[in-house]
C-alpha cells in the first residue's frame, strides 16, 4: 500500500501524461498498483500498528504515585531508578532523570560556583541539618572528607556540645583517621567569638579546642552568609535528605520510628549507595578515592580506651550505576585492623 504522498503523487503524474510504465520505475512500484491507484480516487487506508510499550512505561504510573505520595518533599532520580530497579525495571537511568525532570515543576539552576579542592588528608566538613517528617524531627551531624568525598552521617536529638564530640569520634572511627583541618560555620559549640584576637583569630569554645588538641586537627571557620566555603558538605546535607531520609520516611508506614533504626539504615546507605556512587564532582567513587586518602590522614590517639570497631565503607557496586566495583577488600581489612590497633 502506498503512502497518502505517493499516491497523490501516481495521479499528479498521471495527469501530466506521463505513461504507467515510467510512473512504476519513478516510484518502485508495480504498474499494477500504478493502475489501481489512477482508476481509484480514494484516499489510501492506512491500519496504525499499536504502539510500542518502552521500557519505562509500565512505571510511569508508579513513579507519578510515589512523586505525589511524597509531596511536599522531593525524591531524587536516582532513587527513583534503584527503587523500580527493584521492581524489575532494565532500562537505564537516563531514561528515568528524562520523565521524572519532565513531571516535576521547573526549579532555577542555582548559580554555578567554583569547586576549591583540597589534598588527600587536608580537610573534612561539618555542618548540621534539621530533618524534619510530620511529626518527626532530629538533627543530622554531616561530615565529609574534602578530597575523597567520603560521607559520614548521624542522626541525634541535639546539638549539644557533648554531641557534637561524639559525632567527631564515629567520623574519624568510621574514615580511619582524622584530617589535618575541619571547616565549621557558626556553631555556637565550636566558636564563641569571631576575630576576637584580630582578623580571622577567632575565640574557640574551650572545651572543643581541647577536643581539637587531643585528636591533632585544627579548626576553621568559613565566613559569614558564604555557604558555598562548605559546600561539599552543604550539597552533601541535600544529599542525604533527597537520597536517603526523604525516601526512607515515605516508605515507613508504622510511624515508630526511633533514632537506632534511621542510624542503622542510614549506615546501610552510606556503604552500598552514597560512598561507593558514581560521584559526578569528582568522576570517581568516594570509596575508591578514599584508599588514597586514608593512607594521607593522621591516626587516631591511642586515649587507653578500647571503642567497638565502626561500620567501615564497603565496596559492595552502587545499584544506580551497573559498572561493578572492582575494589580489593584486603584495602578494606587493612583499615579495620588500623582502627582496631
Amino acid at each position: 500500500m502506498l503512502t497518502m504522498e505517493a499516491a497523490m503523487e501516481v495521479r499528479i503524474l498521471h495527469k501530466q501524461g506521463v505513461p504507467i510504465r515510467e510512473i512504476a520505475e519513478r516510484l518502485g512500484v508495480s504498474r499494477n498498483t500504478v493502475r489501481r491507484y489512477v482508476r481509484s480516487d480514494d484516499a489510501p487506508r492506512y491500519s496504525p500498528r499499536p504502539p510500542r510499550q518502552g521500557k519505562l512505561d509500565p512505571y510511569t504510573d508508579w513513579i507519578r504515585e510515589r512523586l505525589r505520595s511524597a509531596a511536599p518533599y522531593t525524591i531524587a532520580a536516582s532513587v527513583i531508578y534503584r527503587e523500580i530497579c527493584a521492581r524489575g525495571y532494565v532500562g537505564g537511568e537516563r531514561l528515568v532523570r528524562q520523565f521524572v525532570a519532565s513531571i516535576r515543576p521547573e526549579v532555577p539552576a542555582p548559580p554555578q560556583v567554583v569547586r576549591f579542592e583540597t589534598a588527600p588528608g587536608v580537610q573534612m566538613q561539618v555542618d548540621w541539618g534539621v530533618f524534619k517528617f510530620g511529626e518527626f524531627a532530629a538533627s543530622g551531624f554531616v561530615s565529609t572528607l574534602g578530597y575523597s568525598r567520603l560521607l559520614w552521617v548521624r542522626f541525634v536529638t541535639d546539638q549539644q556540645f557533648d554531641t557534637l564530640r561524639t559525632c567527631h569520634i564515629g567520623a574519624f572511627e568510621y574514615f580511619g583517621g582524622v584530617p589535618r583541618e575541619i571547616l565549621y560555620d557558626n556553631m555556637k559549640t565550636v566558636i564563641q567569638t569571631r576575630n576576637a584576637y584580630g582578623a580571622g583569630l577567632h575565640r574557640f569554645h574551650p572545651a572543643f579546642w581541647d577536643f581539637a588538641k587531643t585528636y591533632g586537627f585544627t579548626p576553621r571557620v568559613c565566613q559569614p552568609y558564604r555557604a558555598q566555603t562548605k559546600g561539599k558538605v552543604e550539597r552533601s546535607i541535600r544529599y542525604l535528605r533527597e537520597s536517603f531520609f526523604v525516601p526512607y520516611m515515605t516508605q515507613r508506614q508504622d510511624g515508630g520510628l526511633s533514632l537506632g533504626e534511621l542510624n542503622d539504615a542510614a549506615v546501610q546507605w552510606l556503604n552500598t549507595v552514597a560512598n561507593t556512587r558514581l560521584h559526578r564532582g569528582i568522576d570517581d567513587r568516594p570509596v575508591h578515592r578514599w584508599e588514597t586518602e586514608a593512607a594521607a590522614l593522621q591516626p587516631l590517639p591511642a586515649l587507653g580506651m578500647q571503642r567497638p570497631a565502626p561500620a567501615q565503607p564497603t565496596p559492595a557496586a552502587a545499584r544506580n550505576d551497573r559498572t561493578p566495583l572492582h575494589h580489593p577488600l584486603s584495602i578494606y581489612e587493612r583499615h579495620a585492623q588500623r582502627v582496631a590497633a
